[in-house]
């Protein structure tokens, strides 16, 4: 879906849909009251965050794993599998599974440590452990009461913060922000925090910063013409980065968080580009829903989270590498 206009102010279009996110949060807090979350016997690190989509969830997901993984623990992800036809629990496999199958995010994960995706968290942390998990990064899932968590990390973009700070469908909360954060371990601000984000927080609530930076090879594309597209949760990022790295942004369409890709679309985007003298350019997570034949006709800006103080991470896994 795309985020409509008034979820980052309030107006007349929010407020009367107010009645519905009133029901949308009264049915969130029963879930919690009847769930009986399960140990999965190691533990589990959620990275998750308070609104939908945009906010950066799975770079941090793997920058934590990678952080992990240097202490010599076997990392394990757990996800949904959103926009995928599979329920799970099954292990992603790369050549095996497309976005179509598993979700795009999954894809990008499992380029990094094993991942599994499971509708059932309990059941797909339970395959996990089975697999030879030490532990378990959970990207998404800090509405989810099924799994207890050792650690839930609220992910939060400091560009839009909380949004107009209503639930859905009246804002882009999936929870009241107080709600949200008293079961929160840590906040991680990606980015400049223009949205004061942090005036929002409990004053004892850890807050760690990240910086999403495009990787070496995106920085061949300084000065050149680029046809940006995205559908990601907030593509306006995207189209940032881009003029970030210097590019001259020749043409631009935004679809879609998740958008599953017609061969049309893409041809369509690739004659633009060419009639632009350009070169058609995407998201890592676009690139996984491109019609396999086309993919290697558009270039992939990847990026990656530059954590300001690394060291800030190990006040918040309660983790010890093993022994020998």
């Amino acid at each position: 879906m795309r985020a409509p206009d008034f979820w980052s102010h309030r107006g007349l279009a929010s407020a009367l849909l107010l009645p519905p996110a009133a029901l949308y949060a009264a049915l969130g807090r029963l879930r919690w009251r009847l769930a009986t979350p399960q140990d999965a016997g190691v533990p589990v690190v959620c990275v998750g965050n308070l609104v939908a989509g945009g906010a950066g969830k799975t770079p941090v997901a793997i920058a934590v794993a990678r952080h992990l993984m240097a202490r010599r623990i076997a990392v394990h992800f757990l996800s949904r599998g959103y926009g995928g036809t599979l329920s799970g629990p099954v292990r992603v496999a790369p050549e095996r599974h497309g976005a179509a199958e598993v979700g795009d995010e999954p894809l990008l994960l499992a380029a990094v440590a094993p991942c599994w995706i499971a509708r059932d968290r309990v059941a797909g942390a339970k395959e996990a452990v089975a697999a030879g998990a030490d532990l378990i990064v959970m990207d998404d899932g800090h509405q989810n009461p099924g799994l207890r968590k050792t650690a839930s990390l609220v992910v939060v973009d400091g560009e839009t913060g909380f949004g107009n700070a209503r639930v859905l469908p009246a804002g882009p909360l999936r929870e009241p922000v107080a709600a949200g954060l008293a079961r929160a371990d840590a906040v991680i601000v990606i980015g400049t925090d223009r949205a004061g984000v942090a005036a929002r927080l409990p004053a004892a609530l850890p807050v760690l910063h990240g910086d999403l930076v495009p990787d070496d090879d995106a920085r061949g594309l300084a000065g050149r013409a680029v046809f940006g597209f995205a559908g990601i949760g907030r593509p306006a990022k995207f189209r940032a980065t881009l003029e970030g790295l210097g590019c001259t942004v020749a043409g631009w369409r935004a679809f879609p968080d998740h958008h599953p890709y017609r061969r049309s679309e893409i041809a369509a985007i690739l004659r633009d580009a060419a009639a632009a003298g350009a070169i058609a350019v995407t998201t890592e997570k676009d690139s996984v829903r491109l019609p396999a034949e086309l993919r290697d006709s558009v270039r992939t800006v990847g990026v990656h989270l530059v954590w300001r103080d690394p060291a800030q991470l190990d006040d918040i896994l309660p983790v010890e590498a093993p022994d020998g």
